[in-house]
């Protein structure tokens, strides 16, 4: 009989340690590899959405949108124009897609959100529902953008808005309702959009008088996330604080959050400056 060669299950054993250790090293390499993509699709909605935003305030008279997200959790989708208060007369940016229970996670029906996207008044501007959404999103999610406080957000933040009228520091302009506002500091340093993820109603909440967040700090890509100011430009952030990406990578990270070391102010601060163009402390 001719006689027959083969492995011995020893040498398997090694061939199987080696692929595992080759898998071992490989991975977290893809996986870089594979966010850096996503980072850079996110990057380029965030980018068409603050074009789509200038576009709005070209043929608004330099009004810019409001950047608001309409709230009404359990009524059917819609964006309707508030006929009172710092708002009348302007649309809301998207309609209600948020949930009630957004803090714990909850989403509400898919088609809902979309028709909520739809009946945005930025749709007729961007009318593509992936744009509004980062490939990092969990499932079910609809929406991943908001609009940042001082871009004609909602007017509740301590030391902003006077009652009538968003305040101005110096030449600094703190609540922006026209694009002519935003001159100190430049448009290339005014916040429009934030990859926050799991959104919040209204628009994304950071405190002025205060060095503190109000809605959670956001950890989408890596250590950091992404965001577009006014120009036009989107850039990547990274934070520096552990104790800011501690806290926004929790499943149900906490609002009203006060960073404790030198880093996590670092990080606020710069949130806070790009939102109002400057502290309030």
């Amino acid at each position: 009989m001719a006689k027959r060669e083969g492995f011995t299950l020893i040498e398997l054993l090694v061939v199987i340690a080696i692929i595992a250790i080759l898998m071992a090293i490989l991975m977290p390499a893809l996986n870089r590899v594979r966010e850096q993509g996503r980072r850079a699709v996110c990057l380029n909605h965030m980018k068409t959405l603050t074009l789509c935003w200038i576009m709005y305030a070209d043929e608004n008279d330099d009004r810019i949108v409001n950047g608001e997200a309409y709230w009404a959790p359990t009524a059917a989708p819609a964006a309707p124009m508030p006929t009172s208060g710092p708002h009348a007369g302007e649309p809301y940016w998207v309609g209600n897609d948020c949930a009630t229970g957004y803090m714990q996670g909850e989403q509400r029906p898919l088609d809902i959100q979309i028709q909520a996207i739809r009946l945005g008044a930025l749709f007729p501007y961007c009318k593509a529902e992936k744009v509004y959404r980062c490939p990092t999103g969990i499932r079910g999610e609809m929406r991943t953008y908001s609009t940042s406080y001082g871009m004609n957000g909602c007017f509740d933040a301590e030391g902003t808005y006077n009652g009538t009228q968003g305040v101005r520091v110096g030449r600094t302009v703190l609540m922006v309702k026209k694009r002519s506002e935003i001159t100190v500091p430049a448009p290339a340093y005014r916040m429009v959009f934030l990859d926050e993820g799991r959104i919040t109603p209204d628009s994304y909440a950071i405190h002025y008088v205060k060095p503190s967040w109000w809605d959670p700090p956001f950890v989408r890509h890596g250590d950091g996330t992404n965001v577009a100011f006014a120009d036009g430009h989107s850039d990547y952030w990274k934070y520096r604080g552990a104790e800011t990406i501690r806290v926004g990578k929790m499943a149900n990270p906490p609002h009203q959050y006060a960073p404790t070391t030198d880093e996590g102010l670092a990080d606020v601060q710069k949130m806070q400056k790009a939102t109002w163009g400057r502290l309030g402390y």
